[in-house]
């Protein structure tokens, strides 16, 4: 008598799925790299025409010189002179206010219904049109407070338009530093400022310092809130440090870009090399300091 073995159980077929899910997976990679190649070659292709355009003009005497009417005399020392002192004074005037706020809201604040919706509307401040703050900047400024069109009045419109983005930098860096270094400075008898001040901040620092850098290489390439408070696209003297008329790079640019000859299409191509110069040195600037801080602290 011959005895049947019993069928074997029918094994599930997965090829199909794990093809699928192959052929998805080399898809979506296939659009990720076709994204990026675009974006780069647009890139490229931008600023090898802006460098084209700009080789005959960049020189020592475009960088030393006035803008003038004659092509072969202009240069950018005003505007570049104008950025720069801009620059520096919103940096002086947006880092230990935006650092105390984050302080405030990070360390000392409640978890309260109003803190958390003062922390929603500064999170939203930092996404509003640069222009809203230009009008700001022009009514309360330049016209309430009677500053005037000048390089203070312009300062002040732009640390309000990167005081946000300061805060909220300072605030992902603060609580980034981990509760158990708090702790630690209670346990040996700290206050809440000196875990705050000896404890806490030079932890942060990196976060902080690279937050406040880039922000100050955003509100340096702005043009359209120093447009509507008065700066000027013709300055051929060097601009006084807190009032009197004054320009910068973003602004000569568009003058530039303006005027219909080919020569003063150049010299603004010449002088969205040098804006850029600029943004790269601070955005390097950036990570050099993030890096030589981050060495000194071990968590």
């Amino acid at each position: 008598m011959s005895v049947v073995a019993p069928a074997a159980p029918a094994v599930p077929r997965f090829e199909p799925a794990l093809m699928r899910r192959k052929l998805t997976g080399t898809l979506f990679y296939g659009a990720c790299v076709a994204a990026i190649g675009l974006l780069l070659v647009t890139l490229v292709v931008l600023l090898v025409d802006t460098f084209v355009r700009a080789a005959p003009w960049l020189d020592v005497q475009f960088l030393t010189s006035v803008p003038s009417s004659r092509p072969a005399r202009a240069g950018v020392l005003p505007a570049m002179v104008g950025t720069f002192e801009i620059g520096i004074l919103v940096g002086v005037m947006t880092f230990p206010i935006g650092v105390a706020a984050a302080v405030y809201l990070v360390e000392y604040a409640t978890d309260s219904r109003l803190n958390r919706l003062l922390q929603t509307n500064i999170s939203n401040l930092a996404g509003v049109p640069s222009i809203v703050y230009g009008i700001l900047g022009l009514g309360v400024f330049v016209r309430a407070l009677a500053l005037g069109p000048t390089i203070l009045a312009a300062s002040l419109t732009l640390s309000l338009l990167i005081l946000p983005v300061v805060v909220i930098a300072s605030i992902e860096a603060l609580r980034a530093v981990p509760q158990a270094q708090r702790e630690g400075a209670y346990a040996l008898g700290a206050s809440r400022w000196q875990m705050v001040s000896r404890s806490v901040l030079p932890a942060a620092a990196p976060g902080i310092m690279t937050g406040i850098i880039l922000a100050m290489a955003r509100a340096i390439g702005e043009a359209a809130p120093l447009i509507l408070i008065g700066a000027f696209t013709f300055v051929t003297f060097l601009p006084n440090p807190i009032s009197g008329q004054y320009t910068v790079l973003p602004i000569q640019i568009f003058g530039w870009a303006q005027r219909p000859q080919e020569e003063f299409q150049g010299l603004s191509a010449a002088a969205i090399i040098v804006m850029l110069g600029v943004v790269l040195i601070l955005n390097a600037l950036a990570l050099i300091v993030r890096a030589r801080l981050s060495r000194h602290i071990q968590w």
